[in-house]
């Protein structure tokens, strides 16, 4: 399927690539890992040709179908269109066919072309019309909609310019085109980065389902453990590939590094032990020729490489909190909206205990990030009370962590800055240590600082004054996967209370005891961890389903069915036109056939020297395939006025 060889890259002066290499057959899962800058993006950027290698080959099959997302949507791609046009045109030669099957039908009516034509412009045409159901031409858009709301846009969105959406948003529609399209060579650059936790969870089903050969980049070890069978580690330089999921490849990758570490002291040993002989015995004249046979046997020996460290190696210590009542916080009948909207939070009560490790799920625009900026007074509530217990001293990250810190201010002012008025500064270098920042790196500026050290950095400012209540807002946020792994084990080993928005599921796996889930009727406490929740949620919507019809009111039923009725019509839309190009195709075909027919009798009454069997033979030709067209035509025609039969009755249905 994919063969990239030796392949070598490099911008400015920078090598990316050096003889790099790997090969991908059909319908390989392959997850790709390395630290941030290793070239990721640019093994993505050379297998579409977007970028061209300085040396080496990469080979595809020809006529390869691929699907590509990007981490940022071109803005070409934002005008002038919906959400729903947008993410139905997911496969652009289907627009090019659809022409082309137009054209071949207006030269059939118009052009009354001689019969070898004809016949060389109805086989174009059914070559096109099945190549075009074979794209699926007639699903994209009753797909389009399924996808776009299983990734969070409300129904009633999906008419809008897709410009007026955030970024963010955009990408999510991204993510809905390309999957819908169906490639045969399906790359994707981060695909969770935009996503919150249902989001997650439906793009791992859609991809489980994916027939093709998928190549992932992702920090998210959710879904590289869910969808991956084969890892490519992408570090200085060169590419290694590992048989296995992202488990087997960190267990494969650390009995390489154990290996390679042996060696390396037995070849040190062995230099070591050369270089003495040779001083020893360079300068004896009976040993000079056994000295100089040392020394070339010395220049023989390779040098052991170990790989290099993938992301932060440091560890990451939260100091031990001070003591504080139970419980923690407390909210109140509390009911916020932002100015000229409804309420996006409406009578909550939330009581969190002492030690508690709380995550907040749900999808976007729920209220999570919300919650957690009313609970730290960075919003203050319409109505309703938030009371804290004795001694909370609070901690907060935000999302816009980055926004906080000064570009040229150091790591270590920017430390100093955070603590409190009077307090002595005798363990300030400890907390930075705690955090990874030691020596010269304290001194770093903070504008040239990476986005996992700009949170580490964030998260020493909190510590300086060490709080007993934790709030964090996406905290794995430009973190890569050692980091964020050592971030959980400092969760879990902290004696206090936390509270966590995050969209990687696998953390919220490893550091939540509780989750609150922003549903629709209002926040809902599940008194265990993630699995726990995912396993009670879906017994509750499943009681949910069962007692609707006795519980609900005359007007929450209404509403019901207008949003069945919305199903059902988006479900039957697409065979509708499905069916009615079907008919109209075929009563071209029948209007074509009945005139070929007619100047062929034509030719038979008529006084010119003709070939009678030839004629006759063509007109029988002409009869049967009029025979099986009207055929073909009597039952789409009845699949289209049963399909007419139930879009009216779902009209009906009130």
């Amino acid at each position: 399927m994919i063969d990239f060889l030796d392949v070598y890259k490099g911008y400015g002066g920078e090598t990316i690539f050096a003889g790099a290499g790997f090969r991908a057959n059909a319908g390989d899962r392959i997850g790709i890992v390395g630290p941030n800058g290793a070239g990721k993006s640019t093994l993505f950027g050379l297998l579409t040709g977007e970028i061209t290698p300085d040396r080496g080959t990469i080979a595809l099959p020809k006529d390869v179908r691929i699907g590509y997302l990007h981490q940022q949507l071109p803005a070409s791609e934002q005008a002038g269109r919906s959400l729903l046009d947008f993410t139905a045109d997911a496969i652009p030669e289907l627009a090019r066919m659809a022409e082309e099957l137009h054209e071949l039908e207006q030269r059939l009516h118009t052009e009354m072309p001689d019969a070898v034509t004809r016949d060389a412009i109805l086989e174009r045409h059914g070559r096109l019309q099945s190549a075009l159901e074979q794209l699926g031409g007639y699903r994209l858009r009753p797909e389009a909609e399924a996808a776009l709301c299983n990734l969070g846009f409300r129904a009633e969105e999906l008419e809008r310019p897709l410009s007026s959406f955030s970024g963010g948003w955009q990408m999510r529609a991204a993510l809905a085109r390309v999957l819908i399209a169906r490639p045969d060579l399906l790359l994707l650059d981060e695909p969770s980065n935009y996503l919150d936790i249902p989001a997650v969870e439906y793009l791992c089903r859609a991809l489980q389902g994916f027939k093709g050969t998928l190549l992932l980049i992702s920090h998210d070890r959710f879904l590289l453990r869910k969808l991956t069978t084969i890892t490519l580690e992408v570090n200085g330089g060169t590419i290694t590939r590992y048989p296995g999921d992202y488990d087997f490849y960190r267990e494969e990758r650390e009995n390489r590094r154990r290996v390679l570490e042996a060696a390396k002291r037995n070849s040190d040993r062995k230099k070591e032990h050369l270089e003495r002989v040779i001083d020893r015995f360079r300068a004896k004249s009976s040993k000079a020729a056994q000295a100089k046979s040392w020394q070339k046997a010395l220049d023989r020996m390779e040098e052991v490489v170990l790989p290099d460290e993938l992301g932060f190696s440091g560890a990451i210590r939260f100091p031990e909190p001070p003591p504080c009542g139970t419980p923690v916080a407390e909210m109140e009948h509390v009911t916020f909206s932002y100015p000229g909207r409804a309420p996006l939070l409406r009578d909550v009560s939330w009581r969190i205990e002492n030690g508690d490790k709380i995550a907040l799920v749900g999808f976007n625009g729920t209220g999570k990030s919300t919650l957690l900026k009313l609970l730290v007074g960075k919003l203050k509530p319409d109505s309703g009370r938030i009371s804290f217990g004795h001694h909370v001293n609070l901690g907060y990250q935000a999302q816009e962590f980055s926004d906080i810190l000064v570009p040229e201010q150091s790591v270590f002012d920017t430390v100093r800055a955070a603590l409190p008025p009077g307090a002595s500064q005798a363990n300030l270098m400890n907390v930075l240590g705690s955090f990874g920042f030691s020596g010269e790196a304290t001194e770093k500026r903070c504008a040239v600082l990476s986005g996992g050290e700009k949170i580490r950095l964030c998260f020493a400012r909190i510590f300086v004054n060490p709080p007993n209540l934790l709030v964090l807002d996406e905290p794995t946020t430009h973190l890569d996967i050692r980091a964020r792994e050592l971030l959980q084990t400092a969760i879990r080993q902290y004696a206090g209370t936390v509270c966590v928005v995050s969209h990687d599921i696998e953390f919220v796996r490893q550091v939540a005891t509780t989750i609150v889930a922003m549903e629709e009727e209002g926040p809902r406490k599940y008194f265990g961890g993630y699995d726990y929740y995912l396993e009670k949620s879906q017994a509750l919507r499943q009681i949910a389903v069962e007692e609707t019809p006795r519980r609900e009111s005359a007007g929450d039923l209404a509403k019901e069915r207008r949003r069945e009725r919305a199903r059902r019509r988006a479900a039957l839309s697409g065979e509708k036109r499905r069916a009615e190009k079907a008919v109209a195709d075929l009563e071209a075909r029948l209007e074509t056939l009945e005139k070929h027919q007619a100047e062929l009798v034509s030719l038979l009454s008529g006084e010119g020297k003709v070939d009678f069997a030839e004629l006759n033979r063509e007109l029988a030709s002409v009869q049967q395939a009029m025979e099986q067209t009207m055929t073909e035509w009597e039952k789409a025609a009845s699949e289209l006025e049963e399909i007419l039969r139930e879009n009216a009755r779902i009209h009906e249905d009130q």
